[in-house]
């Protein structure tokens, strides 16, 4: 499905019968709905339908010029929930689909019935100039990820993962280096500027955080530092996974959400 909003286009996919609880599925930087495969056959025969939203810049979504902001890219979630109005959902949003979740949780808390926050920060790093500067100039001087690729793919996920499953690790290295590059540098200079800390103790939707325990990309500690500052949050860490728990760890991680889950419908 294709959405226009002020002008550029927003792309998502809604499968499951109707009428079921809709689980929102939202991507990190460089990846686009596919990242969530090995969650939606369990989802769906756990009774539910899913809906995966391609943050701009990513996978069928339009690029218009950045920089972004975190808020805006809530409110490109906030959109499509309106025209698809499916009631509340639960969403679970990883690494930029996490960060900007906690946008639309804050700004429109009546859209969802829980959140799953997977490694992602609640605030920018204080080295953000230094993390994503180069990375940024890299995508725009080329007009392409694809200098980026690789570096990206070995924080995300561990060699043993890519001994055991190369073909998923193709498709994952395939989809970042194919991302817009205007994409990527408007939504990491989103995550180079935005702070959700002194809001968060204020969120009014149950939160479930989850990280991958060896995250090179956002230390297990900002996961836990989400779950001290929302109202009785819930933290996990998933013990041999990287950036990418839900590829690495699929059944540890379907476990936590599947019971995650049941406990909210």
């Amino acid at each position: 499905m294709l959405f226009l909003r002020d002008g550029h286009r927003l792309h998502a996919d809604l499968i499951g019968e109707p009428g079921r609880q809709v689980v929102c599925l939202v991507h990190s930087l460089g990846a686009d709905g596919g990242m969530w495969a090995e969650q939606v056959p369990m989802l769906l025969e756990a009774g539910f339908a899913v809906l995966r939203i391609d943050l701009r810049g990513h996978g069928g979504s339009a690029a218009p010029p950045g920089p972004y902001t975190m808020q805006a890219l809530g409110e490109d979630l906030a959109f499509v929930l309106d025209r698809l109005a499916l009631g509340p959902v639960h969403y679970v949003g990883l690494s930029l689909g996490g960060m900007s979740g906690q946008a639309l949780a804050l700004d429109r808390p009546k859209l969802l019935r829980s959140i799953t926050i997977c490694d992602a920060l609640p605030e920018h790093l204080p080295n953000a100039e230094e993390i994503w500067g180069p990375r940024i100039r890299a995508v725009r001087a080329a007009q392409s990820c694809e200098p980026i690729a690789q570096a990206t793919i070995e924080r995300w996920l561990t060699p043993q993962f890519q001994a055991a499953k190369p073909w998923r690790w193709q498709q994952i290295l395939e989809t970042i280096a194919a991302t817009r590059p205007e994409g990527y540098a408007g939504c990491a200079e989103a995550i180079s500027s935005f702070s959700h800390v002194s809001r968060l103790p204020g969120l009014k939707v149950p939160a479930l955080i989850l990280c991958g325990e060896d995250d090179h990309a956002v230390p297990p500690a900002e996961g836990e530092r989400i779950a001290r500052l929302v109202p009785d949050g819930r933290f996990h860490a998933i013990p041999g996974a990287r950036h990418l728990p839900n590829v690495e760890k699929p059944e540890a991680f379907n476990a936590l959400l599947k019971d995650w889950l049941a406990a909210h419908r």
